[in-house]
């Protein structure tokens, strides 16, 4: 998917530094070219495969936390208490009354499904460059031989606006960049107020977490995921943890229930709720909490019926920040479970491995 020159050479760009993805076929293009092609390396090993009626609980979709994002922001008590809970017991919940304008959260699901209805050459002008993530492309493709997802993607750094490599925002559609700026500048306001009381549950001044991302960033990830003729056999995305401190998701379709979680062993699907943003703990806020907080395994699945989009907006600490447990969460009842590191060298391991369920936030617990 990289972009090459005239000569055919894979172009070489100045990325992130923080690692890269090999390139695959679009799996939306090899669904056109053939509706019923399930190529090899899509077919999951019969472990994983997403139907295993003894993991599966579709009724406990009902017991997944809503949270009103009104009543925190007006420091309602019982509200935060709620967010405390949900963060503990299940590192995800639904936000409702989030203040993002519903026109605006149907532009953005407007602009994602326009640029992923672009001819495949006109997308190929966004796609990822050799070195880098931002752009057109897939994710966590790291082996020639590893099992891949059923799943395209485009990915952006939305802020801060000195970040934006503007030459990766499709200008083809019309209103993309607009939708994704309001989207995404809503999206910061609602996190930065849930990092505020994640900061006083966590014992510290509302500016706490904010104070220890440093410039803090925003990665915007497009998910489009075509139908699937064996939806049994595949993995929309692979289980796995968010690297960042929290995500907000944005699912593309309410009448879809893909987006499963891992609770006690079982996976529990969120059935979208109109207009609702899906929030869950990522590992940084993990480790910054010591444990309390546990960011948790998710995954999401193919259908038969229609092609589904989402847009995951990730929360991230600087690249110099350090993460690790703040002080008011290790005491003698609850010892320093993670190690300090530089949020950049724990983002190389993240995105230089597989996406595998809880392996990273393995990687930074200090071995006894």
């Amino acid at each position: 998917m990289a972009p090459t020159g005239e000569n055919g050479c894979v172009q070489e760009d100045e990325g992130l530094g923080w690692g890269k993805s090999l390139p695959v076929p679009s799996v939306q293009e090899i669904v056109r070219n053939d509706p019923q092609c399930v190529p090899e390396r899509y077919i999951q090993q019969k472990k994983d495969r997403p139907l295993d009626s003894e993991l599966y609980i579709p009724a406990a979709s009902s017991e997944i936390p809503i949270i009103s994002f009104s009543l925190l922001a007006n420091g309602d008590e019982d509200e935060l208490k709620k967010l405390d809970s949900a963060c503990k017991d299940w590192g995800f919940f639904q936000l409702v009354n989030h203040g993002i304008a519903e026109e605006v959260l149907q532009d953005m699901k407007a602009a994602v499904a326009a640029f992923f209805e672009l001819p495949r050459d006109e997308k190929l002008k966004y796609a990822m460059a050799a070195n880098d993530l931002q752009g057109y492309g897939q994710g966590f493709v790291v082996s020639e031989l590893q099992k891949l997802d059923w799943c395209d993607l485009i990915m952006l750094i939305t802020h801060p606006p000195n970040l934006r490599k503007m030459k990766l925002w499709p200008t083809t559609v019309p209103g993309f960049k607009d939708a994704v700026e309001k989207y995404s500048e809503g999206a910061q306001k609602v996190a930065e107020e849930l990092l505020a009381d994640l900061s006083l549950l966590m014992g510290m001044d509302r500016d706490g977490l904010k104070k220890l991302h440093g410039e803090m960033k925003q990665a915007v990830r497009m998910n489009y995921y075509p139908t699937c003729s064996r939806p049994d056999l595949v993995l929309g995305i692979s289980p796995h943890s968010d690297g960042g401190t929290i995500t907000l998701l944005l699912q593309g379709d309410d009448e879809i229930t893909a987006l499963q979680i891992k609770n006690k062993d079982r996976w529990v699907p969120i059935k979208p709720i109109p207009n609702a943003l899906v929030v869950n703990v990522g590992d940084a806020a993990e480790v910054f909490s010591n444990g309390v907080y546990r960011s948790i395994e998710h995954r999401a699945l193919a259908n038969t019926s229609r092609p589904r989009m989402s847009v995951a907006t990730a929360m991230l600490p600087n690249d110099e920040a350090e993460i690790g447990p703040v002080e008011s969460m290790v005491n003698d009842d609850r010892p320093r479970v993670y190690r300090n590191v530089k949020y950049v060298d724990f983002l190389r391991h993240v995105l230089e491995n597989k996406m595998e369920g809880k392996a990273h936030t393995d990687f930074l617990k200090i071995k006894s």
